[in-house]
């Protein structure tokens, strides 16, 4: 069974984009030989900036013959008086077999003809000249660049392709581009063409003398050159940057590093300036010292091999001073107008064109933060409202420096810095200025699900009442994000507050924080514009619930199926639904639970039954003469356990509470052993139905357990 190779080669693809391309490329060529049935037992991803490509192994030459059974007219037309009619004959002869072989099949909608015909499978290279062409252009790309005819789509012009089976062509064609054997190396380390003899190793070996390392060797690569070149530098470490190294990896096809310095005459400007300008627009890395302080060099990797006469080396150092440069002058700059001074040029800055000005903004989180404060003292909560109040004062008022201007990417750290190098107010203390700064340098934390949340209780409140305007503005314009689309990044906002709300312990509700954002709004112009409150109330539940699961199961670890039993009990209280999964999570082993999930399925159905045939539960269970023994028992231990596990609800002991609930096993089984439910008295039917519909509310407090049903 031969391999297959398809490579797709076109000018550089942006690094960010790369590796999300790639393993959609992957998907849909495994998933397409799946589909086509050509046996395969491994695909794997290639990928450089210069090259999407794909390697699967044990591709069958060609489909397996398959007998498919066609159906033709009924066999009241097809035959008369026990003869094949004219109608029979034209359907066999299309189907290739002789009018006896006809069989008849009886469907819905009555009696057919069928013939069993054999399809004949197709070779791999027929299949793959077809098919491939159409995958290759719905790969998604965030932009897309149109050339030769506007229907030629990619993120960059294709160049090459090659596409092989074993040793041999597939003809494929893609935007204008034959397939063949032939790629290309390493841009200006490999001087041609490369000749491709086969698909599978020969590939990657043929690529590696052209100067094209696969992705894991050219991280590797990365990582000893950086080694090494620190290791020049006494008591230096390189800084490890995970993003930063994905995206140098995805930049080049055969890496090497140069180390650079700079004049220690800027090292006095804060570090975070320092590193963003070398991090985010030069792509260079850190130096560091063993206790963590910056040092006055720099580490670039390059696409080739070597800077023999420092060149490179010394053009990136003068860019580099020139930026530093840059952020000295705007630094100095803006010390020339207080973080204080700045508020009122807020009034000029857009937050968004229906939700007007920053300056707006900064007083609707203010209220925010205020409701915010007295939730949080209410519950006990350490709070000091006048640093909350403050820090949202002067949160935005960065947005009208010239550093932020410049360096978008530093917006509320510079804030924060701004905070720490003025004197907001000479009366305030020492410590509460710091705390100013910290909230404001923490109030977009976190940016990402591996992100710290804010270091503060002021600084958590901050962020969640900045997050929860932006959205619930957005949501009351009818902007909520749809499949990939989410250009205010409310996803993200979302997931951090979700994830502050959980790792701070807050005690937040999601529907009453997400309403009391969306009334900050009340009588401005953009209200007139709102869609209604039931619609913004639903939109708002099911989104942060999707963000509540995404955080259960992707971020915490739990399994799927106990994050929709937890959720399907409650998704309003992040803190609480966080306890009750770990709960769940303690006592699936349990076989009186995978017990208990049967029976709550089990009563799910027959309540559903009975609804669909209009049949209503009784109000509440009574003690009828008609009473089986085992509805008694079933009713007495409700009565004598309900008050135990609200006790244990209402302390949030939920682990006791599962504990306590485990005990029903026994009388829920005899019960469903003994007892017939759907009886022809209404009466005694209506009553079980009502001891049922109060045993299913009962065990779906904590969680929907018959959504974590598991074979014993």
């Amino acid at each position: 069974m031969p391999d297959f190779l398809l490579e797709i080669g076109c000018e550089e693809i942006p690094a960010r984009m790369i590796d999300a391309a790639s393993a959609e490329l992957r998907e849909r060529v495994g998933a397409l030989l799946t589909r086509e049935r050509l046996a395969v037992s491994a695909v794997i991803a290639l990928e450089t900036p210069r090259r999407l490509a794909v390697l699967a192994s044990g591709i069958s030459a060609a489909q397996a013959d398959v007998i498919e059974q066609v159906t033709g007219p009924s066999v009241h037309v097809a035959y008369k008086d026990g003869q094949p009619t004219p109608a029979a004959h034209a359907f066999a002869k299309k189907a290739g077999v002789d009018v006896a072989q006809l069989e008849r099949v009886t469907t819905a909608k009555g009696e057919y003809i069928a013939a069993k015909v054999t399809k004949k499978g197709r070779t791999a290279a027929e299949v793959l000249t077809e098919a491939l062409p159409k995958e290759i252009a719905t790969i998604y790309w965030p932009k897309n660049m149109y050339w030769r005819k506007p229907s030629e789509r990619f993120v960059r012009p294709v160049r090459w392709l090659v596409a092989m089976l074993g040793d041999e062509t597939i003809p494929l064609e893609f935007a204008g581009i034959r397939a063949g054997k032939t790629s290309r190396g390493h841009r200006i380390l490999h001087d041609g063409m490369v000749e491709i003899p086969r698909a599978g190793s020969a590939y990657v070996d043929s690529l590696r003398a052209a100067k094209v390392l696969g992705r894991a060797e050219r991280e590797q690569q990365i990582r000893k050159a950086l080694d090494a070149a620190t290791r020049t530098i006494p008591g230096a470490r390189w800084r490890e940057d995970r993003i930063l190294l994905d995206t140098v990896v995805n930049l080049t096809e055969f890496p090497a590093v140069i180390l650079g310095g700079f004049d220690p005459q800027f090292l006095p400007l804060p570090e975070e300036v320092l590193v963003t300008v070398m991090r985010d627009h030069q792509k260079y890395f850190a130096v560091e010292d063993a206790e963590g302080k910056l040092l006055p060099h720099f580490l670039t990797v390059l696409n080739t091999d070597s800077d023999p006469q420092g060149l490179i080396r010394h053009g990136n150092e003068r860019v580099l001073r020139a930026r530093f440069n840059d952020a000295r002058f705007f630094w100095e700059t803006d010390q020339k107008k207080s973080l204080l001074e700045r508020v009122e040029l807020l009034r000029h800055v857009t937050f968004q064109k229906d939700l007007g000005t920053y300056y707006e903004k900064t007083q609707r989180v203010q209220r925010l933060c205020s409701w915010l404060n007295e939730i949080l003292r209410s519950h006990g909560i350490a709070v000091r409202p006048g640093v909350v109040h403050k820090a949202a004062c002067l949160a935005k008022a960065d947005l009208t420096t010239e550093l932020v201007k410049e360096f978008t990417e530093l917006q509320g750290v510079v804030g924060g810095l701004y905070a720490r190098a003025q004197q907001l107010d000479p009366s305030l203390p020492e410590a509460t200025r710091m705390a100013i700064a910290d909230a404001i340098y923490d109030q977009y934390k976190p940016e990402s699900t591996d992100d710290d949340v804010p270091r503060s209780t002021e600084g958590a409140v901050l962020s969640i009442a900045d997050k929860a305007d932006t959205i619930a503005g957005m949501f009351a314009l009818g902007l909520v994000p749809s499949g990939s689309k989410d250009p205010f990044a409310l996803r993200r906002q979302a997931n951090g507050i979700v994830k502050i709300v959980a790792e701070k312990k807050l005690p937040l509700t999601v529907s009453a924080l997400m309403l009391d954002a969306r009334s900050g709004y009340r009588k401005s112009e953009a209200e007139k514009k709102f869609v209604d409150d039931e619609t913004f109330s639903e939109s708002v539940r099911a989104f942060f619930r999707e963000r509540l699961e995404f955080y259960l199961k992707d971020v915490r670890g739990y399994e799927y199926d106990v994050v929709e039993a937890v959720l399907a009990a409650d998704a309003d209280d992040v803190v609480d639904a966080l306890a009750r999964a770990e709960a769940v999570k303690q006592v699936l082993h349990m076989p009186e639970f995978q017990a208990i999930g049967a029976a709550c399925k089990r009563i799910r159905n027959i309540l559903w039954q009975a609804q669909e045939k209009g049949i209503q539960p009784g109000e509440k269970f009574e003690y009828l003469p008609e009473a089986a023994h085992e509805e008694k028992i079933l009713a007495e231990y409700m009565e004598r356990t309900a008050g135990r596990v609200e006790e244990h609800q209402k302390k949030k002991e939920y682990l006791d509470a599962l504990i306590t609930l485990s005990t029903a096993r026994e009388p829920v089984d005899k019960f469903f052993d003994k007892v017939m439910v759907m009886v022809e008295d209404p009466r005694v039917r209506a009553n079980r139905l009502a001891l049922l519909k109060t045993l299913l509310t009962e065990f779906s407090t904590i969680a929907d357990f018959s959504a974590i049903v598991r074979s014993e």
